[in-house]
């Protein structure tokens, strides 16, 4: 007995519908193994000896794993790591605290009072966005020079603390805040800096959030600019420390691979320790206009 029309229609879209989530879960799984097999090869590099990083076929776990790469990094000897590890952190965490309270002081004022000139103003802002960051790189060092912050921190640090993007995002962020909360602060005899501080900030974590981590990332990663900027060995930050185990005559992979594994924790755990407020200022900033 033939099956009704409309029930055959059921079951070829549920066909269709369960190739179309194995398609998906397939591509997604490959995805992800493209970005795991790089990783974790990173791991097992770190544990092995330079003579077995090429040998032949290619294994991914060590036949005779070894501490020596990170014994030979943290005991000092080739680079301060561990005090190129603490510069990095520093820098970082500086940087990451004057751009949320810079990016966030000018996004509240894009986004809630009106002046004259605003419009040319935040577009002109947008438009710095078009250029790539090298362009800036000689003035920027001229302007350390002339400041005398040359081989310091400050140097690496005060050229990062005021990014288009940021105050762009902040901004977005912030047209979510009612405007009746501010009126109602202000019939309380609130300052306009206390609003910010009390209303705008509180209710734009997840914003905060998210601009943190992506701003930590990038002074964390950061390597052409200190580069630059630093002379002194001890005050390198680690990814410059690391550039210079690349040797005339050798290079230490093993060495580079654990720096470079020992330089992901941190990320990663601040990542998943906020990674539902990342996915929350992410929400947030597509839908706020």
């Amino acid at each position: 007995m033939r099956q009704p029309r409309s029930e055959v229609r059921v079951t070829w879209l549920r066909v269709q519908r369960t190739i179309g989530r194995l398609l998906i879960y397939s591509g997604l799984i490959f995805l992800a193994v493209l970005v795991a097999v790089p990783f974790f090869y990173m791991i097992s590099g770190s544990f092995k000896r330079n003579s077995e990083m090429f040998s032949y076929p290619l294994t991914l776990i060590p036949i005779e794993p070894i501490l020596t790469n990170y014994e030979r990094l943290l005991g000092g000897k080739e680079i301060p790591f561990t005090q190129q590890f603490a510069n990095s952190a520093l820098i970082a965490v500086t940087q990451t605290a004057l751009s949320l309270f810079i990016a966030s002081l000018v996004g509240w004022g894009f986004a809630k009072y009106e002046f004259r000139g605003k419009k040319p103003l935040f577009g002109f802002l947008l438009a710095t966005m078009m250029f790539p960051g090298q362009v800036a790189l000689v003035p920027q060092f001229l302007l350390m020079v002339k400041l005398g912050w040359l081989d310091t921190y400050w140097a690496v640090i005060m050229p990062g603390v005021a990014g288009a993007f940021g105050a762009f995002f902040m901004r977005q962020i912030m047209l979510g805040v009612p405007n009746e909360l501010l009126d109602a602060g202000r019939i309380d005899g609130s300052s306009e800096f206390g609003l910010y501080v009390r209303i705008g900030l509180p209710l734009s974590g997840a914003g905060l959030s998210i601009l943190a981590v992506l701003t930590f990332l990038g002074a964390w990663n950061n390597y052409l600019w200190p580069l630059i900027v630093l002379r002194t060995a001890s005050k390198f930050t680690f990814p410059v420390g690391l550039a210079t185990l690349f040797g005339l005559y050798k290079i230490e992979y093993g060495m580079i691979l654990a720096g470079a594994f020992l330089a992901t924790l941190p990320v990663l755990v601040i990542f998943f320790l906020g990674r539902n407020q990342f996915v929350a200022g992410i929400t947030a900033g597509a839908l706020k206009g």
